[in-house]
């Protein structure tokens, strides 16, 4: 086998590793919320049971009750803010971007700060715990939401451009964004999501910009 192809197939079982990760994750997450919505309030121990997972993967995990209560509980949201971003303004194909960030912006700051208290839990229990190799620590449910409000833009940037706004966007975004503007800024809630809005604004003007003059210079080259 030659080197590129060796280098492929490695790729290809890392990629499949990190998959097979994350719908572990996934399956764990979904007994977890089923037995709460029953009105229990379950082990790490119980949910693996639940899901038909080893005991001691589930711990790998999710080490705490408390951490699998905590992402359980904002897995619930998913539909709130998937909703939220499905009446995002402007047309189909996306034409106000702009406009379709700050709406995406402003749905997630705001459901943050409704859930301000869970996710400053959330952030206490990850920060002391390892992340499991090759998996987010607390899941991707930032990036998801970020790509549904991108999904005109991903034709249109180039595939590293658009894997940068999206990462830059999820850092203009979520608890981490807002204990920086509330605990270190002193900014009020409101405050807090208009200066997000503004960073998302500046990212996205950015990545557009740098996509003009990849044209005009292609163009130049004609």
């Amino acid at each position: 086998m030659s080197t590129s192809a060796k280098k492929g197939a490695s790729a290809a079982l890392e990629t499949g590793r990190i998959n097979q990760k994350a719908r572990t994750r996934r399956v764990l997450i979904d007994a977890a919320v089923a037995l709460i919505a029953a009105g229990h309030q379950p082990t790490v121990s119980e949910v693996a049971d639940a899901a038909e997972v080893s005991r001691r993967t589930a711990y790998r995990y999710f080490p705490t009750q408390e951490k699998l209560h905590a992402e359980a509980a904002l897995d619930g949201l998913r539909p709130v803010m998937e909703s939220a971003i499905a009446e995002v303004p402007g047309d189909a194909e996306g034409t106000d971007i702009e406009a379709r960030v700050d709406h995406l912006v402003d749905s997630m700051q705001r459901m943050a700060i409704e859930n301000e208290s869970l996710l400053r839990t959330m952030i206490h229990q990850t920060v002391l715990e390892p992340p499991v190799s090759g998996q987010p620590s607390r899941g991707t449910r930032r990036v998801d939401w970020i790509e549904l409000a991108l999904k005109p833009m991903k034709t249109r940037l180039a595939g590293a451009a658009y894997t940068r706004l999206v990462s830059s966007l999820a850092l203009c975004t979520g608890i981490e964004a807002l204990l920086v503007l509330r605990d270190i800024c002193g900014l009020s809630p409101g405050e807090a999501v208009e200066v997000s809005q503004w960073m998302a604004r500046a990212v996205l003007k950015q990545s557009l910009n740098e996509r003009e003059a990849a044209r005009r210079k292609r163009r130049n080259r004609q």
